[in-house]
């Protein structure tokens, strides 16, 4: 039951932690160098945690496995720090423009997973639908 809910309370936590660090980020900071620091870090924290993850591989070994996902990943990683970063410097508050992000990412993966997933979608998910919009149209009133 913990590896159920664990990486969902991790994704919470680590999205708090993400959205105040991006807006108390200097303004006067270049957002490239605050970018290459934090994949610095993150680089760093991932070469010392690699250990950690028992694998039959080695290290160098475990690369064969990757394919244009990591790539694209990191594409996308930077295009989605940039933004949020950008979004704060221009007058989002931290309590409505992560909202608004993640409301509408939703909306837009639901396609997706049901097209390329072959996920279903119920009749009380287009009900949430529903009150997500609605809720987008009153969070920007």
């Amino acid at each position: 039951m913990f590896m159920y809910f664990f990486p969902i309370a991790l994704v919470v936590t680590s999205n708090v932690i993400y959205n105040v660090c991006q807006k108390s980020t200097p303004h006067s900071a270049n957002p490239f160098s605050a970018l290459l620091m934090t994949y610095l870090t993150a680089a760093i924290l991932t070469l010392v945690a690699f250990p950690f993850y028992k694998t039959d591989k080695g290290f160098f070994q475990s690369f064969n496995d990757l394919n244009w996902t990591s790539f694209a990943l990191g594409f996308a990683i930077v295009g989605l720090e940039l933004g949020y970063l950008l979004a704060y410097r221009v007058g989002w508050n931290i309590s409505v423009g992560s909202l608004v992000a993640n409301i509408i990412l939703a909306i837009m993966l639901i396609p997706i997973g049901i097209l390329l997933y072959k996920e279903g979608f119920a009749v009380n998910q287009i009900i949430g639908v529903v009150f997500c919009l609605v809720g987008l149209v009153l969070i920007n009133k």
